[in-house]
């Protein structure tokens, strides 16, 4: 048995080693497709030397014509005889020359130069359609989105959704059933946080729980969706999209005072369900709509949440080229879920796109222009109207006393200051020259010139018109302004667009050919008669022809809420990326979220009104082996939550969260010394005061070369780029984070606080102390405690007053000078304790 195992790890390892020179490996045994076989060997091994950028030695393998005429040498392909082609003979490196050489790229594996050999012998059948034409035919994410019919299926019953049929269907043939559902304190967690970033109050939980109503968990899911935290929530997940962060980035990386505004109008648009299409349409080029509105202006913002270079000595078309190449690879990744990035240096290895489409596609991003924009709110731009009306009316009052001064009284003043010059036989001290020369002339004798120079050195001797012109002047530098907060950064497009050139191996300094605007051929073509906009761009991205960003979105907002979208390679629908576990539900969900109006809230009420949504994340014996990623969806999954809802949920459950929504970022404590590491101390750091201290962890300052540490710490991205699915770590620094950092510690204190204040002393000293743990419990874990976790936390308490006895410095710092009434200060330091040690269970940290 060993042997044969031996064996066949040795021919699998054969397999996939390098063609051995000399030898020519044998053909495969099977039929071979040009396009799912052949065409991925050319495009990672060939296509470098012998494509549409490069031709060496006149031989060009991506199109049929020339690569069956072959080169400079003569045809490299023999049809029906691989044996005598040379394309084999250089790929399995016979004759002493092996291709592609050492130095550009990987060698074929034994099993690749077999499966071209086969195909040659088949008869090298190669489609007349082009290789982006053929790629579209074949490959799942590029054919229309479909309409399929939900399956007829078992378990009737548990069908809450069409969504439910597809993926009961799916665990039939896998012989597997469905996880019961969830509990329903289990439940309004989950939805509370999946779509609010908020844990629910024991209140709500308890009402939830005793509604009778069939469509009790219907109302909650419309409760939810219309609280104005829904925006915070989702908005996080799109501003990961958006590399949204509050400074420039780089060495000097300053802060940007107004990067909020689009924050802010990202969360505003997600409550007000914005139909995604709109959404898209109007960050992308809202300043191109006609008669576009100031918060369209605002929505451009998108464009500005590149890195921004102010370095000394830098050079500005670097800088502008490297925003305009992160626009191009953000519209990939986020709408297209496609790796753009790579046919930027040369056309993609994997994917029909080639480089000079990257540049079609850069092009339309290539004379986008930065401003400032005031964006005041209405209020405020009445306000503003008001206030310079006021203040023009007083600039007019002003220089009409100026006025009146420089032509009534003036003349005499200058008269007496000459006759007393005159009478004093010389001009006053410190006279220039000119003057005293135009002084010695007659009147009639000067010229105009001459006696306006000596009108202009009285005046600054005039005491009285000195006095006039500063109050003048004083009152036009106060002129009504907006707060540098109410300003926004936007875009606009240039009059007179750049020229746009390929970059050769991608560097700027070697441009080539120019590139005109367009869109890659694999998708369909863009609509439009004149020359391709912005925003003829954002139109055709959410057209109906266009079969990527509806499915792209639909598995991303999947992906929020299973933790794995139905492909798992978010950011990758081309040709290495991930096959849908679902295909038939995808397409489905993206026509319904179509024909919904592209709401993201009817998508998100159709996923979480699902019996596939509302299952138990229990794991189960059965699926630990044959699905641990949980890809069939037989189950929820559990995870701890982002960095910023951990701290949301620590100040919610103590009380302290501030709910207010919007506004310039705060700066909630942290370490001292953290902002010193940031480049000359460039990111000062003030610790906010009073209500911004608890503002949500959305709000939160974001300093791209020193982020917030505790955000940091449980892996918020860094903002240079866009992330469309977050990594997971599990450190012991988080563990010390969460019993040390000082959000966490003073959450502690006032959930103590809480539980004293809300369970008063009123009963027995044993049944106090009872309530107070439950009270504890039900606020960290959102359900209602058994008895033996109620005794482990009575027991923690005693151990923890003991030693707060002991110890009254101790006490005074873990609890604090201030006294709680209906507690001594030993029990509320155990108390403190308590909850330090509740607000690190894991299941105060996860989504069930």
């Amino acid at each position: 048995m060993l042997r044969y195992f031996f064996w066949t790890i040795l021919l699998c390892c054969a397999a996939t080693i390098a063609a051995e020179p000399g030898k020519l490996p044998a053909p495969a045994n099977r039929q071979v497709d040009f396009v799912d076989d052949v065409l991925p060997i050319l495009q990672k091994h060939c296509f470098n030397c012998h494509g549409a950028e490069k031709a060496e030695s006149g031989l060009r393998l991506d199109v049929k014509k020339h690569a069956l005429t072959g080169g400079d040498s003569g045809a490299v392909i023999v049809v029906g005889k691989s044996a005598e082609s040379r394309l084999i003979h250089l790929v399995a490196g016979l004759d002493n020359e092996i291709m592609p050489p050492a130095d550009k790229g990987e060698r074929l594996s034994a099993k690749d130069v077999g499966t071209l050999r086969a195909w040659i012998d088949q008869g090298a059948a190669w489609p007349d359609q082009s290789l982006a034409q053929l790629q579209a035919a074949r490959h799942w994410s590029l054919q229309p989105i479909r309409s399929p019919v939900p399956p007829l299926v078992a378990h009737a019953k548990e069908q809450r959704q069409p969504i439910d049929a597809f993926v009961i269907a799916r665990l039939a043939k896998e012989n597997l059933e469905p996880s019961p559902t969830a509990d329903r304190a289990t439940l309004i967690r989950r939805l509370s946080l999946d779509l609010l970033g908020l844990p629910p109050t024991p209140t709500e939980v308890d009402a939830f729980i005793a509604d009778p109503r069939p469509d009790a968990l219907e109302q909650l899911v419309d409760r939810l969706l219309s609280s104005p935290h829904y925006g915070e929530r989702w908005g996080r997940h799109w501003l990961d999209q958006a590399r949204y962060a509050d400074s420039d980035g780089y060495e000097k990386d300053k802060p940007r005072p107004f990067a909020y505004r689009y924050r802010d109008w990202v969360i505003a648009a997600l409550n007000a369900d914005m139909p995604f299409d709109q959404f898209t349409v109007e960050q992308l080029a809202g300043d191109l709509l006609p008669n576009a509105t100031v918060e369209q202006r605002i929505a451009t913002g998108l464009h500005r949440n590149t890195l921004h270079n102010t370095e000394g000595g830098i050079d500005p078309e670097e800088d502008r080229v490297k925003k305009t190449v992160d626009r191009t690879n953000t519209l990939g990744a986020v709408w297209l879920g496609l790796t753009l990035g790579c046919a930027q240096c040369h056309s993609h290895k994997y994917d029909p796109i080639t480089q000079r489409e990257y540049f079609s596609l850069y092009a339309l991003f290539n004379s986008i222009q930065e401003h400032d924009l005031e964006a005041p709110t209405p209020e405020e731009a009445a306000k503003l109207a008001a206030d310079k009306e006021v203040h023009s009316a007083k600039t007019t009052e002003l220089k009409a006393a100026l006025t009146a001064y420089e032509t009534n009284l003036q003349p005499a003043a200058l008269e007496a200051w000459e006759q007393a010059a005159k009478d004093a036989g010389k001009p006053p001290e410190g006279t220039p020259p000119k003057i005293i020369k135009t002084l010695a002339k007659a009147k009639e004798d000067r010229k105009p010139a001459e006696q306006a120079e000596l009108e202009k050195h009285h005046r600054l001797l005039d005491e009285e018109w000195t006095k006039l012109n500063k109050t003048l002047t004083d009152h036009q530098a106060k002129s009504p302004k907006l707060p540098p907060q109410r300003m926004a950064q936007t875009v606009t497009e240039l009059a007179q667009p750049r020229e746009t050139r390929l970059h050769q191996r991608g560097d700027f300094l070697s441009p080539g050919d120019v590139v005109h605007r367009g869109t890659p051929e694999i998708l369909p073509a863009v609509n439009s008669a004149e020359k391709l906009t912005r925003l003829d761009l954002a139109r055709w991205l959410v057209g109906n022809e266009n079969p990527l960003t509806a499915r792209v979105t639909v598995n991303r907002h999947w992906q929020q809420l299973f933790g794995r979208g139905l492909v798992a390679t978010s950011d990758d629908f081309g040709r290495q990326g991930d096959k849908p576990s679902h295909p038939e539900l995808l397409d489905w969900l993206a026509n319904d979220f179509r024909a919904q109006g592209w709401s993201l809230k009817q998508l998100h009420r159709r996923i979480v009104t699902s019996a596939t949504y509302q299952q138990s994340s229990a794991a189960r014996r059965e699926l630990r082996m044959r699905d641990p990623d949980n890809e069939l969806l037989a189950r929820q999954t559990r995870r701890r939550v982002e960095a910023e809802i951990l701290r949301d949920v620590s100040l919610a459950t103590s009380g302290l969260l501030v709910g207010k929504l919007g506004g310039p970022s705060v700066h909630p404590p942290q370490p001292s010394d953290y902002a010193s590491l940031t480049y000359a101390g460039s990111a000062k750091w003030v610790d906010s005061k009073g209500a911004d201290r608890y503002r949500r962890g959305l709000y939160t300052f974001f300093q791209r070369t020193s982020p917030y540490p505790l955000l940091a710490t449980f892996d918020t991205p860094d903002s240079t780029e866009c992330t469309v699915k977050r990594q997971t770590s599990n450190t012991p620094i988080q563990s010390l984070t969460l019993w040390n950092d000082t959000v966490f510690f003073e959450s502690a204190q006032h959930l103590a606080r809480r539980v004293v204040r809300e369970v008063p002393a009123g009963m027995s000293a044993e049944q106090t102390v009872r309530a107070r743990a439950t009270h504890a419990l039900r606020l960290c874990i959102g359900r209602v405690p058994s008895q033996a976790e109620v005794d482990d936390v009575i027991s923690l308490y005693q151990d923890q007053l003991q030693l707060a006895g002991a110890n009254s410095a101790a006490s005074v710092a873990v609890a604090g000078n201030q006294p709680a009434e209906g507690a001594t200060l030993s029990e509320l330091a155990a108390w403190v304790n308590v909850s330090r040690t509740l607000m690190n269970l894991d299941e105060f940290v996860t989504r069930e």
